[in-house]
């Protein structure tokens, strides 16, 4: 029989390229229900005016390739456990609150991340036998975070993404702050990943002017979420 000719050895497969995971831009989109917000002269009232943002905002956010799941997207007021509960239902995500303020100078746009009103304090070490050793410190019972808590170990990624965000919105919108803010935010207090609130100034301005800057807030968070995350979109 003829011999066959030796075969070429196999080229190594490749190994698979690691996919990069997109985060998921949770808005939430303030107050709702018979908790209107903030309130104009004009008739307008918070609660309106940003969930008609954060439809525009999602709609941008979109077709930059990003999933977006507002927490509302009606006139219903879910709870602050209910908002932070969409979020932390995600494994990668940014939550995103937005609200419109009551004073505050027209056309001004700030960036908040929660600030918590008492710090981690150190357990105090139980006292030994006198002119012995200091006993060891006792175990923590357990390692559960307390559900107002959640946000506590992201406060530093929040405050970094809060300042990235607010560093666009200043170039957008003139006046407005180059460094975010810390305040106490409740809706941001029990989300699991990076968390901040954006406040527009303020209902008392023209419906249509809140409008406009629906897509300049949705640049500023994709570039903001961008920076944060240097692969993403």
């Amino acid at each position: 029989m003829p011999q066959q000719a030796p075969q070429p050895p196999a080229q190594p497969t490749p190994p698979p390229q690691p996919v990069q995971s997109e985060p998921v831009i949770v808005l939430d989109p303030a107050h709702g229900g018979t908790d209107t917000g903030a309130r104009g002269e004009n008739g307008l009232t918070e609660k309106d005016v940003v969930l008609q943002i954060a439809r525009v905002v999602r709609e941008q956010l979109a077709q930059k390739g990003y999933r977006v799941v507002l927490t509302r997207d009606d006139d219903s007021n879910p709870s602050y456990d209910d908002r932070a509960g969409i979020a932390n239902g995600y494994r990668e995500v940014i939550f995103i609150s937005l609200h419109v303020s009551s004073t505050g100078t027209p056309g001004t746009v700030r960036a908040y991340f929660d600030q918590f009103s008492t710090p981690v304090t150190a357990q105090a070490l139980p006292a030994g036998p006198p002119g012995g050793k200091q006993a060891p410190p006792a175990q923590p019972q357990s390692t559960l975070v307390a559900w107002q808590e959640a946000q506590r170990p992201y406060v530093d990624v929040s405050h970094h993404l809060a300042d990235l965000i607010q560093l666009q919105l200043a170039q957008s919108f003139s006046g407005s702050p180059s460094a975010s803010s810390a305040a106490p935010v409740r809706t941001l207090r029990s989300v699991t990943a990076p968390a901040v609130a954006i406040e527009i100034s303020s209902v008392a301005s023209p419906a249509d002017a809140l409008a406009g800057s629906a897509a300049l807030v949705a640049a500023a968070i994709a570039r903001g979420v961008s920076a944060l995350r240097p692969g993403a979109k």
